[in-house]
């Protein structure tokens, strides 16, 4: 089966411990302008146990540049295009289902880990289709506009864990913007936990650190509290 029959261009890295049949995974999904090169780096530092899969967005701007939704930049700020940003989320359920059927992962330990955009993609994903992900890390992200009012059913989503992290230097996504995702969630019966890092629009050593725990916990079983701020 070739790259060309998913629905999203891929890299794939193999577990390298635990189950070969089965095995938890690892989506990434990465930020505006990116691509599927840049979260796929971190892999070497999570759980072995992992198939780490890391997606390119449909939507291409530039070469290597690609995105889940393009973008306005207007007087009154920046405009998002709703349409597309949909569409990538069907797209990104569609992928998940061929991944679990050509790699054989288990369906009951999909991870979602998105960053910025994909952060944003990550979280409309769950949220939307409860069921679909065991848990969601969500790196200097927010919430899309129409992520809230799509959640049909809050009672769904009842202890589904998300991991928020936010640079208090962000100049991309000011941390305000963390803090209400924050705070929109904690009105959710999601298990959320929060935490601010004083870095800029970037994953750092620390957050990367903290990552590899919260999603290593979740594979143990042991569900360790970090940090909720």
């Amino acid at each position: 089966m070739s790259n060309q029959t998913f629905s999203l261009f891929h890299h794939a890295a193999p577990p390298k411990s635990g189950l070969a049949d089965r095995p938890p995974l690892l989506l990434l999904l990465h930020g505006f302008g990116s691509n599927e090169d840049d979260l796929f780096s971190l892999a070497p530092y999570l759980d072995e146990r992992f198939l780490v899969i890391s997606a390119r967005a449909p939507v291409a701007l530039g070469p290597m540049s690609y995105a889940w939704f393009s973008l306005g930049f207007t007087p009154e700020g920046v405009l998002i295009n709703a349409e597309e940003a949909e569409s990538s989320r069907l797209t990104i359920s569609r992928f998940i289902d061929e991944l679990i059927d050509y790699y054989r992962v288990d369906s009951q330990a999909i991870y979602l880990m998105g960053f910025s955009q994909g952060a944003m993609m990550s979280l409309s994903t769950a949220l939307n289709s409860p069921g679909t992900v065991a848990g969601v890390v969500a790196m200097s992200g927010r919430l899309l506009p129409q992520t809230a009012a799509q959640v049909k059913d809050p009672d769904a989503l009842f202890g589904l864990p998300i991991f928020v992290l936010h640079g208090t230097r962000d100049m991309v996504l000011p941390v305000h913007h963390g803090r209400a995702t924050r705070d929109l969630l904690t009105s959710l019966p999601v298990d959320l936990q929060y935490r601010e890092y004083e870095m800029g629009h970037e994953v750092s050593a620390q957050s990367l650190e903290d990552i590899a725990e919260w999603l290593k916990a979740r594979l143990d079983g042991s569900a360790k509290r970090i940090i909720v701020n």
